[in-house]
């Protein structure tokens, strides 16, 4: 061996890992020594990988998974401490890391696609947030939930965001007040994650999960995703006159056509994705 080769830099672990299950985009956290938390690299991976998916066709979902024993312990507080010697002590990076996971978060949810957790191990802070985020999730029976930031003189104020618009007011505060983690029956029962699965089935249960979205009109499935979220956030009324505005819509829309006619026929409808 020469002596360049043997200076040369072993090659680095991606922190992001992509594959392609069918129709299925799987998006895995691979930062198991840091509980794969959400450092700024790995946010701007986690982004960058969204986006392109936005645009390819061939894509009908994206599960996001983990490696090792957490899915997400929240952000890298290592990270985020070692810029207290800035001359701002931090401000500024901590406000561009803020906004860049918030974007990212938004990114989940702006996804013309649906996007299923599979939750491995504990998700906390910043990955409790992640899960919230997610359209669905799915979560083994051994998988805990929490945003201890509290407990750390740090309230999870970005994580509360997410978590709010998913559960019961008394249960997120209750949370977010104490720091305390709940189990992966009590998340389901609150509403944060939808179906718990014997521990090691968790990816495969979320793949499936995301298949079955996968087989309806990729067109009816964006156009549905994006009204479900949107009406969320206006008055009974204003909600009523959107959601009536998005059904019109989607009558006209070819699927639509196909697929109430593939109904009163009796047969399987045949999606052209408009």
């Amino acid at each position: 061996m020469s002596a360049q080769a043997a200076r040369a830099p072993a090659p680095q672990t991606p922190i992001l890992l992509r594959e392609t299950v069918g129709s299925i985009a799987v998006l895995t956290l691979n930062r198991p020594a840091a509980r794969n938390s959400l450092s700024e690299g790995l946010i701007g991976e986690l982004h960058a990988a969204l986006k392109d998916i936005a645009g390819d066709k061939s894509i009908r979902g994206v599960v996001i998974a983990a490696n090792g024993p957490a899915f997400s312990a929240g952000h890298d507080m290592k990270e985020l401490t070692a810029r207290r010697t800035d001359p701002d002590r931090g401000r500024a990076y901590f406000a561009e890391i803020m906004t860049a996971c918030s974007t990212m978060m938004q990114a989940v949810v702006q996804l013309p696609k649906p996007v299923v957790a599979a939750v491995q191990g504990i998700a906390t802070a910043a990955g409790c947030q992640l899960v919230a985020s997610c359209d669905l999730a799915v979560a083994s029976e051994t998988a805990t939930f929490a945003t201890p930031g509290v407990d750390i003189g740090l309230f999870c104020s970005t994580p509360m965001v997410a978590l709010s618009r998913n559960v019961p007011r008394k249960q997120a505060m209750e949370m977010l007040l104490t720091g305390e983690p709940i189990s992966a029956a009590t998340a389901q029962s609150i509403g944060l994650i939808n179906r718990v699965v014997p521990a090691g089935t968790e990816r495969e249960a979320a793949i499936a999960l995301a298949q079955q979205v996968a087989l309806k009109s990729a067109y009816t499935v964006k156009l549905g995703k994006e009204a479900f979220y949107r009406q969320a956030e206006m008055s009974l009324a204003d909600a009523y006159r959107y959601a009536a505005e998005v059904m019109t819509e989607n009558m006209m829309a070819r699927d639509a056509e196909e697929g109430i006619g593939a109904f009163i026929e009796k047969r399987e409808p045949k999606w052209q994705d408009k």
